[in-house]
């Protein structure tokens, strides 16, 4: 599963907008817009932002691991 795929399916399971994740993490939501789309690649800091916030590890969010 790609990162985009992984991040829409766990913003899901939480119920939340792109713009409440944006505000709960701090993250734009132009930018979750653009993950989710496969438009662009979180950044270093976002993607430990993201993982701390859905209690998941970096390699889960990229698809590294299952």
């Amino acid at each position: 599963m790609k990162f985009c795929d992984r991040l829409k399916e766990l913003r899901n399971e939480k119920n939340l907008s792109q713009m409440e994740l944006a505000n709960a993490t701090g993250l734009s939501q132009s930018a979750i817009a653009r993950w989710e789309l496969d438009k662009t690649e979180p950044t270093a800091s976002a993607l430990i932002i993201l993982s701390k916030f859905f209690g998941e590890t970096a390699d889960y969010l990229l698809g590294i691991n299952e």
